[in-house]
């Protein structure tokens, strides 16, 4: 008898495996600009806000838990996961911020990462300081760093400046902690990731696609990211963070 139960458990646990044994995966979406195109820079790095809204109603109406990386943990455990991310700093990304204080609610609350650079901060058409201490204290938006001059790290041979230096003064300005770093255009290789984990806990990358966890050396270093583009519809914006 004992061994027919057995039997039976192995079949039940053969068909039916247990969710959490299955490799973890998750989008991170890139976002730049979020205001009407005018006519500067590549239209397919702004999203309108009427667009970058309804993306965000589709995430609210289809149950996603939208996180920031010091919350890295809980996409073990909650429902849907992902990650949004904005590069740059842009004034314009306080139209994304307006947007998510209008959508949060009792039982939605969306958040997001702004990757910024110290040194452009307050230059026209880029956040203030005011402007990120009004969303860090919302709780709404996490502020990580984007190195401290935008430079191709895989060129530069000043990494300490970049990632150490920028990391201390977004940490002095909005009183918490910077555990992220967006790789500028993207670019990493190995010597620049050993210099970012002496300060980070994770590093971004552009490469498309969702993330899923695999356990291979330094993969929390090289996380990819999908863009979100002018011409993003919302069909297409459905099939890029639904993943199964």
């Amino acid at each position: 008898m004992k061994n027919f139960f057995l039997f039976l458990l192995g079949i039940v646990i053969m068909f039916n495996p247990v969710k959490a044994s299955a490799a973890q995966k998750f989008p991170i979406l890139i976002y730049h600009s979020i205001a009407e195109y005018a006519g500067t820079g590549l239209k397919e790095l702004y999203v309108t806000p009427e667009n970058f809204e309804k993306q965000m109603i589709y995430l609210k109406e289809h149950g996603f838990t939208l996180l920031t990386f010091e919350k890295w943990e809980e996409a073990k455990k909650v429902k849907k996961p992902i990650f949004i991310t904005f590069d740059d700093g842009y004034k314009n990304n306080l139209n994304a911020f307006a947007v998510f204080q209008k959508l949060q609610s009792r039982v939605f609350k969306p958040t997001a990462t702004i990757f910024v650079i110290p040194e452009f901060i307050g230059r026209p058409n880029r956040l203030t300081k005011a402007d990120i201490k009004q969303m860090t204290n919302s709780g709404l938006i996490s502020i990580q760093s984007h190195t401290a001059s935008h430079p191709n790290l895989t060129k530069t041979d000043n990494l300490q400046y970049e990632l150490k230096d920028s990391k201390e003064k977004i940490q002095e300005l909005t009183n918490k902690k910077v555990i992220a770093l967006a790789y500028p255009y993207g670019n990493t290789n190995s010597r620049v990731i050993n210099e970012t984990k002496k300060y980070y806990l994770f590093g971004l990358t552009t490469t498309p696609g969702p993330f899923t966890l695999t356990g291979i050396k330094d993969e929390l270093f090289m996380l990819p990211r999908t863009y979100i583009k002018y011409s993003t519809t919302i069909e297409q914006f459905a099939k890029i963070v639904e993943v199964e």
